[in-house]
């Protein structure tokens, strides 16, 4: 299936849901968005939007679902990040080639340091907007932060992409194509990050495998 086809079925189907549904419909898909991250925020939100410029649906009521679907969707994935815990994640770590428990220990240290930040700017970064409500609940990030700030962060998400596609009305696709070229942006600096560690960690191969435990 080809990018352009997917995208058309995503589309298909989020129609279909907000057909039936109305605004909760909306807030629906974009909670499956946040869980299964090959679904398009950026064809659901704007699709949304110009649903809603037809008449068909209340632009502030489609606001307040897609932000409460937002909020829902992080929360099982901060229960899936809490329930897998420290411990788990440690032992499973020690289990893989090449990845260090120190370098567990650095990135639970400085999401201990900007958690509330990390939380709220990855709810408007595609791919990490739904990835870092895990560590988020591994470090069991108090409820009531992560709720405000993943609020707020997928407010302005929201907001922005549905938004756009009010305004676009039938060209509300031009928001898919926009942020297509941002998220390949984000897609290219995690890879660069990843060989940079990748060749860092082949460098220094007699680092220990166990970095002193708390």
């Amino acid at each position: 299936m080809t990018t352009q086809s997917f995208a058309t079925t995503v589309a298909d189907w989020a129609v279909g849901l907000m057909e039936t549904l109305g605004a909760p419909g909306a807030g629906v898909a974009i909670a499956l968005e946040n869980l299964f991250p090959p679904l398009p925020s950026e064809v659901i939100l704007p699709l949304a939007g110009f649903t809603a410029a037809q008449g068909t649906l209340v632009l502030w009521h489609v606001l307040i679902w897609t932000t409460a679907g937002s909020v829902v969707g992080a929360v099982l994935l901060y229960g899936l990040g809490a329930w897998l815990g420290r411990d788990r994640l440690r032992s499973i770590v020690d289990r893989m080639p090449l990845v260090k428990l120190e370098d567990v220990d650095k990135a639970e240290a400085w999401f201990n340091k900007h958690g509330d930040w990390a939380v709220l700017i990855g709810r408007v970064i595609p791919i990490v907007r739904s990835l870092i409500s895990i560590p988020a609940g591994v470090e069991r990030m108090p409820m009531t932060r992560f709720l405000l700030f993943t609020t707020i962060g997928s407010g302005v998400w929201n907001t922005l992409l549905v938004g756009a596609g009010y305004l676009l009305g039938d060209q509300w696709h031009i928001v898919e194509e926009s942020v297509g070229v941002f998220q390949k942006v984000v897609i290219v600096a995690v890879v660069l990050l990843i060989v940079w560690w990748l060749f860092k960690t082949l460098r220094n191969p007699d680092r220990p495998k166990h970095a002193r435990q708390r």
